[in-house]
C-alpha cells in the first residue's frame, strides 16, 4: 500500500484550483481514462480526482422502464438502484483509492455537495476499504480559505448526505408516478409528456393563479390632473392632492377653475434614511441579478463559474449576516487592485472603522455571497463579469455609509384646489453611489416659501386605467417559493428553468403560463390538490432536516412520503375517466394555431403527426379541406397571439434547449426569402 492521499472535488475546474494551490504551482492534468492531478507535497503523494457533479443517478429497476405496462401503484413502492453513470471516473477512483492510505472528500459543503462525495467514497471504500476517510469543508477557493481546510480537516456528514439523498429518491417517486398518470391518461407521451413535479407543481400553480386574477380583473377607469407651475424661470410638475379621480366630471370641475397666479401654501422639508442592503443570501442574490436581465439558472450557473475560479465565496447560502471574523479589509485591498473598483474601494478604506450591514438570516452553513479575490476584466465572460460586479458592488455597499436625502413637499393653491409638488435630493449618496442597481431619482424644485406665488403654465387631465396584478418574474417567483418553503436556495433556479423547457411557461420578464400549464394545474387542482399544494412539499422539506439533523432516518422519511402519494394516487385513479376528459379537451385546445386560412373554410389549423411521426398543421375539416403547412421539426411550440404583417397568418414560437424563434406558418411568405441564411443564426440559438 503506498502512501498517497487522494482528493475528491466536485468538478474538473475546482480540481484544477485546489490542486495549484496545496502544491503551490499550477499542475498539469493527467488524463488516462478520467482526469485527474499528481503533485507532492512535504515529502507526500497527492492525487486528485475530480468528479463531473454526481457521478451516480437513482433510477427504478428495469422492469419499470415501459410506462404503458407498469402499475403506478407498485410504482410508488418499487426499490430503488444507485446506478454508476460515469464508468471512467469511477475506475479511476478505485484504482487510485488501492494506491492510498487516505482519502479526503473537498467536494462543495453543502447537501448535494456531500452527497455527491459520499458517492465516490463508497466506491473508493469498496475498493480499499481501509482508507482513512477525512473531509474538507470550504467556502471559497482561495489559497487561504484552503489552507484553512485541508489543515482542519472534519468527518464526512453522512446524515447531510441522506438529506440530499431523500429528496432524489422522493422527487424520483412523484415526479415518476405523477408524470406517467397525467401522461398516459391524456395520450400525450413521448416528447410531448406532461410532466409533474413535487415542487414544480406548486410554484406552476402560483403563476397559473396570478394568471387567472389577471383574466378576471375588471379594469376601471380614473382620471389625474398634472399641472406644470414655474417659478424663478424653473419650470416643476405638481399632482393634484386627490390623486385619482374616479369621477370625470369631477376632474373637469377642477380644470374649469384654472387660474394662472397661484399662491404657494405649505413647504415642509424632511429629511428620508435609504438604509443600506443586507449582504446577498442567495435568494436576494438571484431576485437582484434577475432584475438586471439575467435568468435565475444563468446567474447561479456564472456565479458558480466564477467560486470555482476562486473570485467569489460559495453562491448558496441562506446567510445574510457577515462573519466577525471575516477579513473586510483584506477583500476591499483585492478589490482595489481592480481598476473599474479602486476608486469607490478607496473611499471605504479611507474610513475609521468598517462596519457591515446585517440582514436577518444568520447561519452556519456559508458566508453571504461577497468576493474572495481581483478577478480581472479580461479573464472573465461577459456575463461573469456583470454577475461579478453586481456582487463586488453590493458587498461594497454593504460597508458603505447609510444614503440621506433632503425631501420637499409643496402644496400650491389653484383656486381652492391642493396641487402637490415633491422634491428630493441627495444630502449623502452613500452606499447609492456604489450600488447602481437600485435607482433613487432626484428631483431638484425651485426655491420657495409659503406665501410665494407659482405661475400655472399648463394643466392637463390624464385618462388611466387600473392595471391587474404583475405576472410574476423569475425574482419575485423565487421570494415566493422560499416564503412557501419550496425547493431550496440550491434547486429554486433550476425549477424555473424546468418549467421553461416543459414549455408550461413563456416569457423572459414575466412568466406567462401556457394552455398546458391551465390544463395540469386546473385537473389537479379539482382531483389531486394536495399535489398543488405548497404546504405538503413545506412539510417534506422539513422532514429532510431532520435527517439532516440526525431526528429521522431517510428510509423514514422516504416511506412516508411513498404512503402519502399512494393516497393521492388512489384519488387520483378514481377520477381517471373525468382528468383525461377535461385534459384532452384542454391540450386539443392548445394545439389549435388558428383558423383555416383556405377560403370558404370554417375549421381549424391544428398540429397533427404524420405516420412517420412529423409534425405538421392541419385543418381539422379534414378530409373535407386537406390545407396544411409544414411545421420545424426539432424545439416545442407556442402560439403568438398576433399575425404575420407580411401573409396576415398566425404567428408561432419555436423553443428549444439553446434556441428560440418567432415564424409566421406560412413557408411561402416573403418574411421567409432569406429563410436559409437565417437558419444558421437560428441554430446558434439565442437566450430565452
Amino acid at each position: 500500500m503506498g502512501e498517497m492521499t487522494l482528493i475528491i472535488t466536485e468538478k474538473s475546474i475546482a480540481g484544477k484550483r485546489i490542486a495549484a494551490i496545496l502544491a503551490g504551482k499550477d499542475i498539469p492534468a493527467t488524463t488516462t481514462d478520467a482526469q485527474f492531478f499528481d503533485f507532492e507535497k512535504n515529502n507526500e503523494t497527492y492525487r486528485i480526482v475530480p468528479l463531473r457533479g454526481h457521478i451516480v443517478d437513482v433510477d427504478f429497476p428495469k422492469r419499470y422502464s415501459y410506462w404503458l405496462g407498469t402499475d403506478l401503484k407498485l410504482l410508488v413502492k418499487s426499490e430503488i438502484e444507485y446506478i454508476g453513470k460515469e464508468a471512467k471516473i469511477i475506475s479511476m477512483i478505485k484504482k487510485s483509492a488501492m494506491l492510498a492510505k487516505k482519502i479526503i472528500i473537498a467536494t462543495d459543503a453543502d447537501r448535494e455537495g456531500e452527497a455527491i462525495g459520499v458517492e465516490a467514497l463508497r466506491y473508493a471504500l469498496e475498493a480499499n476499504p481501509k482508507l482513512e476517510v477525512k473531509r474538507a469543508y470550504f467556502s471559497a477557493i482561495t489559497p487561504q480559505d484552503i489552507s484553512i481546510a485541508f489543515a482542519k480537516l472534519d468527518k464526512v456528514d453522512h446524515n447531510f448526505a441522506d438529506s440530499a439523498d431523500a429528496r432524489r429518491e422522493i422527487d424520483l417517486i412523484w415526479g415518476a408516478v405523477l408524470t406517467r398518470y397525467l401522461s398516459l391518461i391524456s395520450g400525450r407521451l413521448g416528447k410531448e409528456f406532461l410532466s409533474v413535479g413535487r415542487v414544480q407543481s406548486p410554484t406552476l400553480r402560483f403563476i397559473v393563479d396570478r394568471e387567472k386574477e389577471r383574466l378576471a380583473f375588471k379594469t376601471k377607469k380614473f382620471w389625474e390632473l398634472k399641472a406644470v407651475f414655474e417659478k424663478g424661470k424653473k419650470k416643476f410638475e405638481a399632482q393634484h392632492k386627490k390623486g385619482k379621480f374616479w369621477d370625470k366630471g369631477e376632474a373637469e370641475a377642477v380644470l374649469k377653475k384654472r387660474t394662472d397666479k397661484c399662491p404657494v401654501t405649505s413647504v415642509k422639508k424632511t429629511e428620508r434614511k435609504l438604509a443600506r442592503p443586507a449582504p446577498f443570501n442567495t435568494t436576494d442574490f438571484l431576485r437582484a441579478a434577475t432584475a438586471t436581465g439575467f435568468s435565475a439558472g444563468g446567474a447561479m450557473n456564472a456565479a458558480e463559474s466564477l467560486y470555482m475560479q476562486g473570485y467569489l465565496s460559495y453562491p448558496r447560502t441562506d446567510n445574510n449576516v457577515y462573519s466577525p471574523t471575516l477579513d473586510l479589509k483584506n477583500i476591499l485591498n483585492e478589490l482595489n487592485k481592480i481598476p473599474e473598483f479602486a476608486p469607490l474601494v478607496q473611499k471605504l478604506l479611507s474610513k475609521d472603522e468598517l462596519k457591515p450591514s446585517r440582514g436577518k438570516k444568520s447561519t452556519k452553513d456559508h458566508p453571504p455571497i461577497h468576493p474572495v479575490s481581483a478577478a480581472p476584466k479580461a479573464k472573465l465572460s461577459g456575463s461573469e463579469w456583470k454577475i461579478y460586479e453586481l456582487v463586488c458592488r453590493r458587498f461594497m455597499a454593504t460597508l458603505a455609509d447609510d444614503a440621506l436625502t433632503e425631501n420637499l413637499t409643496v402644496e400650491i393653491d389653484m383656486n381652492k384646489e391642493i396641487f402637490v409638488a415633491h422634491g428630493q435630493i441627495f444630502i449623502k449618496k452613500g452606499w447609492k453611489e456604489f450600488y447602481p442597481y437600485s435607482k433613487t431619482v432626484e428631483v431638484t424644485l425651485p426655491e420657495m416659501k409659503k406665501g410665494d406665488t407659482a405661475e400655472l403654465k399648463n394643466l392637463d387631465m390624464l385618462a388611466k386605467e387600473t392595471q391587474p396584478p404583475a405576472r410574476y418574474s423569475q425574482g419575485s417567483l423565487i421570494k415566493i417559493m422560499e416564503e412557501n418553503n419550496l425547493g431550496t436556495k440550491s434547486t429554486r433556479h433550476s425549477i424555473i428553468q424546468k418549467l421553461y423547457s416543459r414549455m408550461y411557461v413563456t416569457g423572459a420578464k414575466a412568466l406567462v403560463p401556457t394552455q398546458v400549464a391551465f390544463a395540469v394545474i386546473d385537473s389537479l387542482e379539482k382531483y389531486g390538490e394536495k399535489v398543488v399544494e405548497p404546504k405538503m412539499t413545506a412539510e417534506l422539506e422539513k422532514e429532510m432536516d431532520m435527517i439532516a439533523a440526525a431526528k429521522k432516518s431517510k428510509a423514514e422519511v422516504v416511506g412516508d412520503s411513498r404512503e402519502f402519494l399512494t393516497e393521492i394516487l388512489m384519488e387520483l385513479l378514481g377520477n381517471k375517466d373525468k382528468i383525461a376528459t377535461e385534459l384532452r379537451q384542454a391540450l386539443r385546445k392548445d394545439a389549435i394555431v388558428g383558423a383555416c386560412t383556405k377560403e370558404g373554410c370554417t375549421g381549424e389549423l391544428i398540429i397533427r403527426f404524420g405516420k412517420t411521426g412529423k409534425r405538421f398543421l392541419g385543418c381539422s375539416s379534414y378530409p373535407k379541406c386537406t390545407n396544411s403547412y409544414p411545421l420545424p421539426q426539432k424545439g416545442k411550440i407556442t402560439v403568438l397571439d398576433k399575425m404575420c404583417e407580411h401573409c396576415n397568418t398566425p404567428m408561432i414560437k419555436i423553443f428549444g434547449k439553446r434556441f428560440s424563434y418567432s415564424m409566421c406558418i406560412n413557408h411561402e411568405c416573403v418574411s421567409k426569402a432569406d429563410w436559409g441564411k437565417k437558419k444558421n443564426k437560428k441554430e446558434k440559438g439565442e437566450e430565452k
